[in-house]
């Protein structure tokens, strides 16, 4: 294959990393030549066929890099192929239909910058060892600890593996 595939993600604590990472190793495996950076890196989208954006969910949307990520290369992006990923431990709650609808509202601006040809919406971590103190953070600990959200890791990799799996036909160039 040729070309080079950009993954591009935006995290707090980490897991959106882990995602992009496994999906970037998905895809090498598929033969593919991937660079996985962070959203705020200095990046040449010339040297990409294709990109892939990630960002975990604060506050019921995407991380501010990230969205400036897509706002600052929006032609460039709607002119490749482009798919994006949403990394929320809401996504892991119970009645999970209905709270991976609201995951989606909650990206709809995105994909009202960049239509995505595909789009993958995975459950996290909460690691509060890696989050700032503050009200925000403290809310979010509060919600744990009343059973909202849950306490464990529930990164789901193999479900990663899968969408990058379905992705790599329409990546072939």
């Amino acid at each position: 294959m040729s070309g080079k595939i950009l993954i591009a993600y935006a995290s707090r604590t980490g897991s959106t990393q882990d995602y992009a990472e496994e999906i970037g190793k998905t895809l090498i495996v598929a033969g593919f030549q991937v660079d996985v950076l962070p959203v705020d890196a200095e990046i040449d989208l010339t040297q990409y066929v294709a990109v892939l954006v990630g960002s975990a969910i604060r506050k019921s949307k995407w991380l501010p890099e990230a969205i400036d990520f897509l706002k600052n290369h929006r032609a460039e992006l709607n002119r490749k192929p482009f798919a994006m990923f949403t990394v929320c431990i809401t996504r892991a709650m119970s009645g999970d239909d209905e709270y991976q609808r609201v995951v989606k509202e909650w990206v709809e601006p995105m994909r009202a910058l960049v239509n995505p040809l595909a789009e993958g919406i995975f459950p996290g971590r909460l690691d509060f060892s890696k989050l700032p103190f503050n009200l925000d953070t403290i809310q979010l600990r509060l919600a744990v600890a009343l059973g909202i959200f849950p306490r464990q890791d529930r990164s789901d990799f193999a479900a990663a593996r899968a969408w990058a799996e379905e992705l790599v036909p329409r990546l072939k160039m």
